[in-house]
């Protein structure tokens, strides 16, 4: 192996400092419509992560242009730590929120799409912030689809080899054409989903600030309202919460799948086994959730009914359980309703959607309902190799087989998730958190949920964690976005040796 091409690896860093620093002069014309003092503190913001870009781009130049594993693995992880740290800076700038370890968690929080928040009254926000905070979700949603289409497969990790008709080979120096041009229609698509849905909810009664903000969360299946109580505030307007219902189910398909749909293609659609078990088991779970809430007549949910009318209770639930199902197994994190007041039962079916995730090729976090599939098809398969040890029997998938390989990649990071998880939930209660506070807490930062259990359930956030928490939380979020193996390979000794 060669050595690092560091210069190449810095260059990298520039570009994705100067676009980060142009999209936050994207906020600066809505802070100056109302005349707020924060739009200072994000022209400077602009100005400064411009410039360190421009000098890690214009001060490094490689002596090659060839992007091998390791540089592949630097790139990814120094690129989110990129738009993380100085993501932060309108936020410190400002005066929104001065504190840099709130700040980093909210700015981490943004770029993973995962929403948990360390806001305590969001609508007292400068709009201008409240904007770039949103925009930290869409930039991190258009960095996933590029991450999970064309970066993860050349580095060998990930769920979308199981997709890919022709995977790059180990070491491949660029990525291939056919990738990078399929990376640029599903950035396309990621555009027009936002377009459609802002123009959407704007015709459906939400304000053009409101609705851009919500759109831009929806599509990235980010999870940060505009309002202190999320979606419940247009619970008295249902059409607003079906609208980001639809949203936030194609956020959390394979954008491949997206676009052979709007190409017709929808018999490709239809036969993935991935998009079948997403969809029954959305469906399925949510008329279980909705049962149970019409069951317990929850009070929280009766003051929301519009119409007196049986109908109304029905409707109010099916919408309810609906929402809250699809926004934690997509991983969005939006809000209609307080899910952990639905029972015990309910409170238990919700947990175990946080280690569910939504497809493979989504901005979606979690473990993926891909790995699952081939985990339990791996599972049964070993029921058959003990009664006939002899025989060759592959995981299929989508009627083809699976490679070992896979198969022993997905199990990998089965194993390594769960245990992340278990010595994430043991640190967090460390720092205090009580034992479901602690489990919620880190299922929902290793997930990229938002929402979780405990202190930090649906009706409050992670302001009150202390701040070495709030820094752990952050990093749970980063492994987890970034599908685990792509961090925590940086930590190792081999990785750093010359061989």
């Amino acid at each position: 192996m060669e050595n690092l091409n560091l210069k190449l690896v810095y260059r990298f860093l520039g570009i994705t400092a100067i676009l980060n620093g142009l999209f936050m002069l994207f906020a600066l014309p809505i802070s100056i419509y109302h005349d707020e003092v924060a739009k200072f503190g994000i022209v400077n913001a602009g100005i400064i992560t411009v410039t360190i870009g421009a000098l890690l781009y214009f001060f490094n130049t490689p002596d090659n242009n060839n992007i091998h594993k390791k540089e592949g693995y630097l790139i990814v992880t120094l690129g989110w730590l990129t738009l993380s740290f100085t993501g932060m800076l309108p936020y410190l700038l400002s005066g929104s929120i001065p504190n840099v370890t709130n700040a980093f968690f909210e700015t981490i929080s943004g770029y993973s799409t995962t929403g948990s928040s360390i806001l305590t009254d969001i609508e007292s926000m400068p709009k201008g912030i409240l904007f770039w905070r949103s925009c930290t979700h869409w930039i991190g949603g258009m960095g996933i689809i590029v991450l999970t289409i064309a970066i993860l497969p050349l580095l060998g990790i990930g769920g979308m080899q199981l997709f890919m008709a022709e995977a790059p080979g180990p070491s491949a120096d660029k990525l291939h054409p056919r990738i990078t041009d399929t990376a640029k229609r599903l950035w396309l698509i990621y555009v027009l989903l936002t377009a459609v849905e802002f123009l959407l909810l704007k015709v459906a009664g939400m304000t053009w600030f409101d609705a851009i903000n919500h759109a831009m969360a929806t599509v990235s299946t980010g999870g940060f309202s505009t309002k202190n109580a999320s979606i419940a505030h247009w619970n008295g307007t249902p059409l607003v919460q079906y609208i980001i219902i639809i949203f936030m189910f194609i956020a959390g398909t394979n954008f491949v799948l997206t676009y052979f749909a709007l190409k017709g293609k929808v018999r490709k659609v239809v036969q993935s086994e991935e998009f079948k078990y997403y969809f029954i088991g959305i469906i399925g779970i949510s008329a279980i959730v909705a049962l149970m809430i019409i069951f317990f007549k929850d009070p929280a949910l009766q003051t929301s009914i519009q119409h007196p009318k049986v109908w109304g209770e029905v409707e109010s639930a099916i919408r309810h359980s609906l929402f809250s199902v699809i926004s934690v197994v997509t991983t969005t994190g939006f809000v209609s309703a307080d899910f952990t007041m639905w029972s015990f039962f309910v409170t238990a079916i919700f947990f175990s959607l946080f280690f569910l995730g939504g497809s493979a090729g989504s901005t979606s976090g979690g473990v993926k309902v891909v790995r699952h599939i081939i985990m339990l098809k791996n599972s049964f398969l070993e029921f058959k190799k003990s009664l006939h040890p002899n025989a060759i029997i592959p995981v299929r998938y989508d009627g083809k087989a699976v490679s070992q390989n896979i198969v022993f990649n997905i199990l990998s990071f089965f194993v390594l998730y769960m245990l992340i998880f278990i010595l994430g939930t043991v640190v967090l209660a460390l720092f205090g958190l009580d034992l479901p506070s602690a489990l919620g807490a880190c299922a929902s930062s290793l997930g990229n949920i938002g929402p979780a259990i405990g202190t930090v359930s649906p009706v409050n956030n992670f302001n009150h964690l202390s701040a070495g928490a709030k820094w752990f939380c952050s990093f749970l979020m980063l492994i987890g976005r970034l599908e685990l193996f792509t961090v925590l390979i940086l930590l190792t000794p081999f990785f750093w040796r010359k061989n």
